[in-house]
């Protein structure tokens, strides 16, 4: 029952000005507050940049991270306008600096095709940093505004002259740490990724990232386009033919598609709406999808491939190995939200469809031996889904109630509610032992797995199945896998691989996570995945002992301790068989003291890129990646 004493009337209803409503509720702009959201705050400014780029009237975008973390974009298009705006009687820069909806991309003159359609953008950056620098080159004065938290600190004013033909937008910003916490900061190697892709789908653009804080840097220009992105992304793998593509203007929608099969066992497939990576797709994503599967089937019951009475190929069946990028370009995309993940346009999937059906289906009929390849790749991942879907139905659980499938070597927890539970996936009988008996058994599950599983990234789901850790490990976590994966089946909350830190454990650790990379990848995705940091050290002093994670922090103890490695009792930990039981619970499985690794994909096509380099066939890559890395390496798998 409502309380009678609440207040609700006119003056209870609250209006947030100008920005206000950002700093409130950054989620609903940005996506949240955590380092993801963070990086999202340099994407949206780059994308005005692109924007100019897309309507041909940019080249050149110049992204450098200061000492302090502030970011500047620079680039050398048209300028934010400068004049009075006929409504809001301020500067028109202003009015797109601090007004949500405020910008030259809701009309058909300013740009043509666009990424930042809603307007939102800059204005949330502006809004959701400590301050906000913008300077503005256009017809040969230079202008300039400050912000602070997304209040203007003084009217736009002229400060200067441009060089003669110069014109752009310089926007430099300091994230507000009030609103991101938790020492978060940019990550150099995450810009990268996002640059290339954009510099991929946007040619005769050079993106130039810059770090002054590691003094690093980097530039890119792809004259290629999506071509060269596929060729990139195929660089470690064994190619069955030329990337086929195709490119078409329908109805003010620009469609560019690149594909690619390789000898691999997985798909690699990413779209792009107005140079935005819509991780989770959409209507572009599903026409390329469809338009692939219907010509591969259409070209092999022509051809006889298929007889009369056969199935046709299954979309798996034909994407086995397949490498393609979709990039459309629409003059009003419509996205799920803000941070465009996903594209909701239904018209584009019946374009799409049509533009890569047609050029694919060209590229079969005039090779008929790379055809030939390419539907003997198909017939040979039916067979092995066929007789993965039956070693499948052997192993996976079908209710959480059915104990008897689960593994006979799992020590499983007493609670049911997966959100309170973890399970331990353990190296070797021994690290099991000591884990079992060190554990809570209320909430905690130990899974020891014998020796190294079976190298996912070169194996099929058929063959994957077959291995009996890998059966034991699907049957613990209850999820299924492949076409019947469900994560709402996941018996545990967190997943946390506990491996020695040798040479050996690391591998284990690393064939673990291109197992859930490419068979469980939500998992990692809702954050259920995790690695424990065991220590390296135990230190002894008199009556204190201590334990060190790395030699750094050895030699720290060691000298608040006041001791010299001589005189303190110091073991260092080889395996997690050397802890006895309660060092173990102590150090590694207490949720008060230990330390864990949360593993994340900042960036699915690099992941896919880097866990076929280390873990596929081509050598060459491999050793020169390990040649370059040596000196510098921490927590490769990580």
């Amino acid at each position: 029952m409502a309380d009678s004493n609440t207040s609700y009337g006119a003056k209870d209803i609250q209006v947030l000005e100008g920005l206000e409503a950002v700093r409130r509720r950054p989620g609903m702009y940005v996506g949240g507050t955590d380092l993801k959201a963070l990086h999202h705050l340099v994407y949206e400014v780059v994308d005005n940049s692109i924007d100019e780029a897309l309507a041909g009237v940019c080249t050149r975008i110049e992204v450098t991270i200061h000492a302090d973390s502030s970011v500047t974009v620079e680039d050398n298009g048209r300028g934010i306008p400068v004049d009075i705006h006929p409504q809001k009687h301020v500067s028109a820069l202003e009015v797109v600096m601090t007004t949500l909806h405020a910008g030259g991309k809701f009309g058909s003159g300013s740009y043509k095709v666009s990424g930042g359609l809603h307007g939102v953008g800059v204005s949330a950056v502006n809004a959701l940093s400590e301050w906000c620098e913008v300077e503005v080159c256009r017809d040969g004065r230079l202008y300039f505004q400050r912000y602070e938290r997304g209040i203007p600190k003084e009217a736009v004013k002229e400060i200067g002259k441009c060089a003669p033909n110069k014109t752009g937008t310089r926007t430099t910003f300091r994230f507000d740490t009030t609103i991101f916490k938790e020492e978060l900061d940019f990550r150099f190697d995450t810009l990268t990724q996002r640059f290339r892709e954009m510099a991929f789908v946007t040619r005769g653009v050079t993106i130039h990232l810059q770090d002054e804080r590691a003094r690093r840097e980097m530039t890119f220009y792809f004259e290629g386009g999506i071509t060269s992105f596929v060729r990139y992304l195929n660089r470690n793998r064994g190619i069955l033919h030329p990337p086929v593509y195709a490119a078409k203007d329908i109805e003010n929608i620009g469609i560019e598609a690149a594909i690619q099969y390789t000898d691999a066992f997985t798909e690699s497939v990413y779209s792009f709406a107005n140079t935005i990576n819509t991780i989770d797709g959409g209507t572009h994503l599903t026409g390329l999808r469809t338009a692939i599967t219907r010509v591969v089937n259409d070209y092999a019951r022509r051809n006889g491939i298929l007889k009369e009475g056969e199935d046709n190929f299954a979309g798996d069946d034909t994407r086995e190995g397949l490498t393609a990028i979709v990039s459309i370009k629409h003059p009003d995309p419509q996205f799920e939200s803000q941070t465009k993940v996903k594209l909701m346009n239904p018209e584009v999937q019946t374009l799409v469809q049509q533009v890569v059906g047609e050029t694919f289906s060209q590229f079969l009929e005039e090779n008929p031996q790379l055809a030939k390849a390419i539907i003997s790749k198909c017939l040979t991942s039916a067979r092995a889904r066929d007789a993965a879907r039956k070693a499948r139905d052997l192993v996976i659980r079908k209710s959480a109630l059915e104990s008897l499938t689960l593994p006979g070597k799992l020590a499983d927890c007493s609670e049911r509610d997966s959100s309170k539970t973890e399970l331990y996936i353990v190296e070797g009988d021994s690290a099991g032992g000591s884990a079992k008996q060190g554990r809570d058994r209320h909430f905690q599950a130990i899974l020891p797995l014998r020796g190294k599983i079976l190298n996912t990234e070169r194996a099929r789901l058929d063959k994957i199945l077959s291995n009996n850790e890998v059966k034991a490990l699907i049957s613990a976590l209850g999820t299924g896998i492949g076409d019947s994966f469900n994560l709402e089946g996941l018996r545990y909350g967190r997943i946390i691989i506990m491996t020695d830190a040798d040479v050996d454990g690391s591998h284990i650790r690393t064939l673990l996570l291109t197992f859930f990379f490419r068979y469980m990848q939500p998992m990692i995705e809702e954050g259920h995945l995790f690695i424990a940091q065991p220590p390296l050290y135990r230190i002894a002093f008199r009556n204190t002992v201590r334990y060190a994670y790395n030699d750094a922090e050895k030699d720290q103890i060691l000298k608040e301790l006041g001791a010299g490695a001589e005189r303190a009792s110091l073991q260092r930990y080889k395996g997690l068989g050397e802890m006895n039981p309660a060092q173990l619970w102590e150090t590694t499985m207490n949720p008060e003291n230990r330390t864990l690794l949360l593993v994340s994909i900042d960036d699915a096509a690099e992941a896919d890129r880097t866990f076929d380099m280390l873990m596929g066939e081509a050598v060459p890559p491999r050793t020169r990646f390990i040649q370059t890395h040596a000196r510098d390496v921490r927590n490769l798998d990580v």
